[in-house]
């Protein structure tokens, strides 16, 4: 055999063995590809959650009065900056409004409004600030009593307001479908949520 076809048949082995490494390092390599690409998906819909409830808390809080209509109004500007994800089928956005109120010589934090975002009729996971017994059609917590001697104390608050101090928490919620669901990073899923208070 001349050194020309030697060095020819030696390229062609050498060719061969590198696609048969590849073939078989291939399905490996996916393995590890796909879980760290579902968990940047994951981190990326958390940052978009964290956004919308800062810029919802923000928005609420430098309203005049937020009522039915102008909350459900800033709830779908904020779903609407929202894509790639899917907020209509898989997301929940919650306002409320809450006060300190001197009560028997200690202040609660009172809700004295929530609202509930209309444009998901699929999802309703409970908000972690109150949770409502009577939703309104138009998205208002309709059990929320007028006196604030009788409403209900917010809960999962950093700590107690000053009597009279009003902020208001937005919650967001998101169904995030994991492709490897089996695999839960932190809080990457597939229950995400994100709360700002203002």
């Amino acid at each position: 055999m001349s050194m020309i076809n030697m060095t020819k048949h030696i390229n062609k082995v050498c060719v061969g063995a590198a696609i048969v490494e590849f073939a078989l390092l291939l399905p490996i390599l996916a393995l590890l590809a796909f879980p760290v690409a579902d968990s940047a998906r994951g981190i990326q819909a958390s940052i978009i959650l964290v956004n919308i409830s800062r810029e919802g808390a923000n928005v609420a809080s430098r309203g005049a009065s937020l009522n039915s209509a102008a909350s459900q109004n800033l709830m779908n500007a904020l779903a609407s900056t929202t894509p790639p994800l899917d907020m209509p089928n898989r997301g929940m956005i919650y306002i409320s409004k809450v006060m300190g109120h001197l009560q028997g010589g200690s202040i609660r934090n009172v809700i004295l409004e929530q609202y509930r975002w209309l444009g998901n009729t699929t999802y309703f996971p409970a908000s972690k600030v109150s949770t409502c017994s009577s939703w309104a059609s138009d998205g208002s917590c309709s059990s929320i009593p007028s006196n604030p001697d009788s409403a209900t104390t917010a809960a999962a608050m950093p700590g107690s307001l000053a009597d009279g101090q009003v902020i208001y928490a937005v919650e967001v919620f998101y169904n995030f479908n994991m492709l490897f669901s089996g695999l839960n990073v932190g809080k990457i899923g597939p229950n995400l949520y994100a709360e700002t208070i203002f």
